[in-house]
């Protein structure tokens, strides 16, 4: 897991060549953010970046092979490690010695880490020279967490910041902010500020400086009603109004939320678990998981008769100029069969 490296990273141990690969950026940015402060007096200057896209392994090698100068350590970093993907179809404007690198990584430097960066949703496995890497190199994972996994990068990011947070009060900061790590990161950041750097952030903490995303009220705009509780629906809607968000904005999102409802049913019928399911939606696991867990979905024909009618919502807001905020109103008035 990323916290057993940033831990040894902490504690100086400091490996010569790592393979950052995934589509989370917060943590691959967070990793280089710790091996530089890793490096003597944290010099910037020891820092030497590569764009493969634009330049070959080749000078990859030959930097990390050079001596530093003036610094005991050297940090290269090689962003676009594209030739660890799938071959594109479209001509590569780099051609890259693969052979060379397949030998340096059976003898790396002594006196530079390199940080491969491969970005991507996916590596091609079948490659030698991925394999290799995967081999070679101390591999970190920057995908999504979800579940424990996130919930624990909470709690260790808090305690970065030399607060505590328990599982359920991390699963409240989840419910308001989404699961964007940088933004989550930013405001355990604030909550520490405003804790003076201690303490044990409580619920109260969080509602009081913790602003919710349009989508995460939406999500629990959208969940209100297929509950049937009319009165906190009104409720959440009123304050999403008072807020600022449009009533046409609004119908999108909880459109939105219905097609993937049906989306993650149907897939569910099929067989596909969770990741599967985000994967093929390209969205996020933990807005599969919510969808999952909730029992209160109507049926399939229910769900694509709601998405009908939030249809001509839509067309009504956009054709109407009288008080656009009646027209959502009296949907969600309206009891839900089904």
């Amino acid at each position: 897991m990323v916290n057993a490296i940033w831990k040894s990273i902490s504690e100086g141990k400091i490996e010569p060549v790592y393979l950052l690969m995934g589509v989370e950026r917060h943590l691959i940015d967070e990793t280089i953010k710790r091996l530089i402060q890793a490096l003597p007096d944290g010099e910037e200057d020891a820092v030497v970046r590569f764009d493969l896209d634009e330049t070959p392994i080749e000078a990859v090698i030959e930097e990390a092979d050079t001596l530093p100068f003036l610094v005991e350590r050297k940090l290269v970093i090689a962003n676009n490690t594209s030739f660890l993907k799938a071959a594109d179809k479209t001509k590569e404007k780099v051609v890259h010695n693969i052979t060379l690198l397949e030998e340096w990584l059976s003898n790396p430097s002594p006196t530079a880490t390199v940080v491969f960066l491969a970005p991507y949703e996916k590596l091609d496995g079948r490659k030698k020279i991925t394999k290799l890497m995967m081999q070679k190199s101390t591999v970190v994972e920057a995908l999504p967490l979800v579940g424990r996994d996130l919930t624990t990068w909470i709690q260790n990011e808090a305690s970065s910041f030399g607060i505590k947070i328990s599982p359920e009060i991390a699963q409240v900061l989840i419910d308001m902010t989404g699961d964007s790590l940088l933004a989550l990161s930013s405001e355990l950041e604030k909550i520490a500020m405003y804790m003076d750097g201690k303490g044990e952030v409580t619920k109260e903490i969080v509602e009081m400086l913790v602003p919710r995303l349009p989508e995460m009220d939406v999500f629990r705009l959208t969940d209100a009603y297929m509950n049937g509780n009319i009165k906190e629906t009104i409720k959440i809607y009123h304050d999403l109004l008072g807020n600022g968000e449009e009533p046409i904005m609004l119908t999108s999102l909880i459109a939105g939320q219905i097609r993937l409802m049906i989306h993650v049913a149907s897939l569910a019928k099929k067989g596909y678990h969770q990741q599967q399911i985000a994967k093929t939606l390209n969205v996020h696991p933990y807005r599969v998981k919510l969808v999952m867990e909730n029992r209160s979905i109507p049926k399939m024909e229910r769900l694509l008769v709601i998405l009908e009618k939030l249809a001509d919502i839509d067309y009504k807001l956009k054709s109407t100029s009288g008080k656009r905020e009646r027209v959502l109103e009296i949907f969600f008035m309206e009891p839900l069969k089904g």
